[in-house]
C-alpha cells in the first residue's frame, strides 16, 4: 500500500494520544501549589506537562507529584542563560524528572537580528550535543518575532538552516506563527521532522486575533494534526497566556482535543 493510500485510510479515524499542557496556563497556581495543580491538571485529563519553572520543588520531588498523578513530563521551558555555566547541572536534574527536551522558549531583543540568529544557532549546536549525550535534545519554542525578515532572511529560518537536526529539534507554537502571518503547514512542508512538538492555543478571528481555548477560534486544527506525523511531532502541548478561568480553560480545550479525530 502506497503511503498516500495508508494516509487516505486513515484519514479522520486517528486522535491524540497523550495530550500535554504547558504549566505556564497555571502559573499562578504553580507559585501557591505544586501538587494541588498537578492533581488539577490530572483530573482535567491530561497526562504530560511541560514545566515553566519548577516553583522550589526539587528534581525528585517532582518525579514523585508526577508519577503519583499518572503524569510525565517530556519537557520544560529553560531561559537562554542555561545554556551557560548551569548547563551540566540542568541536564541532570531533567534526567531525573525524565525530560526529554529542553526547549529556550524566548530570544532577547538585542539578539533578534541574522548575526544573533546565527551565534545562536552555534550556541544551540553546541548544547544540544551536550544534551544529547544525556539522551536528550535541545529545542527552541518561537514566537511571532522570529519570522522577521533582515537582509532578506527569515530569522526562524537561519535556525533550522543551522542547527543540526540530530539534536536540535523545533517546538512550533501554532498561534504565534499564525499571529506572524505564517502557515504552519508550510514549514513543516518545507523542514519535515524537525517539529517534535506543538504548543496548541487558538485564535479569534480579525483584526484582535484573541488568543482562545483550542477549539474555540479559527485555527483548522484537523487539517494541521493530521500532517503532524510528516512534521515530526512527538508531543502537544495545550497552552493560553491569559485564561480568564485557567481550569475551566484547560478543561475546555483538553474535552475538544479528546474528541477531535484526524
Amino acid at each position: 500500500m502506497t503511503a498516500a493510500a495508508l494516509h487516505a485510510q486513515r484519514a479522520g479515524t486517528r486522535k491524540l494520544g497523550r495530550i500535554g499542557l504547558q504549566l505556564y496556563t497555571l502559573r499562578d497556581m504553580m507559585k501557591r501549589s505544586v501538587p494541588r495543580t498537578l492533581e488539577e491538571v490530572a483530573k482535567a485529563g491530561y497526562r504530560e506537562v511541560e514545566f515553566a519553572g519548577y516553583f522550589s520543588v526539587k528534581p525528585r520531588e517532582m518525579k514523585r507529584l508526577l508519577d503519583a498523578n499518572g503524569l510525565t513530563s517530556p519537557s520544560a521551558h529553560i531561559a537562554m542563560d542555561t545554556l551557560g555555566t548551569t548547563w551540566e547541572s540542568t541536564l541532570e536534574d531533567a534526567t531525573i524528572i525524565g525530560h526529554e527536551y529542553l526547549t529556550v522558549a524566548w530570544i532577547d531583543d538585542g539578539e533578534r537580528t541574522v548575526e544573533g540568529f546565527k551565534r545562536i544557532a552555534e550556541r544551540f549546536n553546541t548544547a544540544g550535543r551536550a544534551a544529547q549525550a544525556q539522551g536528550m535534545k535541545l529545542a527552541y519554542h518561537n514566537h511571532a518575532y522570529g519570522f522577521e525578515t533582515m537582509n532578506g532572511q527569515v530569522l526562524y529560518d537561519i535556525l533550522l538552516r543551522e542547527t543540526d537536526a540530530s539534536c536540535v529539534a523545533m517546538e512550533a507554537d501554532v498561534y504565534w506563527m499564525r499571529q506572524a502571518r505564517q502557515d504552519p503547514l508550510d514549514w513543516f512542508a518545507r523542514y519535515p521532522g524537525r517539529f517534535h512538538m506543538l504548543h496548541l492555543k487558538d485564535m479569534g478571528p480579525p483584526p484582535k486575533n484573541e488568543m482562545l481555548d483550542v477549539g474555540k477560534g479559527v485555527i483548522d486544527w484537523r487539517t494541521l494534526l493530521s500532517r503532524s506525523d510528516a512534521a515530526g511531532v512527538r508531543h502537544c502541548f495545550v497552552e493560553h497566556d491569559e485564561p480568564r478561568d485557567p481550569i475551566e480553560s484547560i478543561r475546555s480545550s483538553c474535552r475538544y482535543l479528546r474528541a477531535l479525530s484526524f
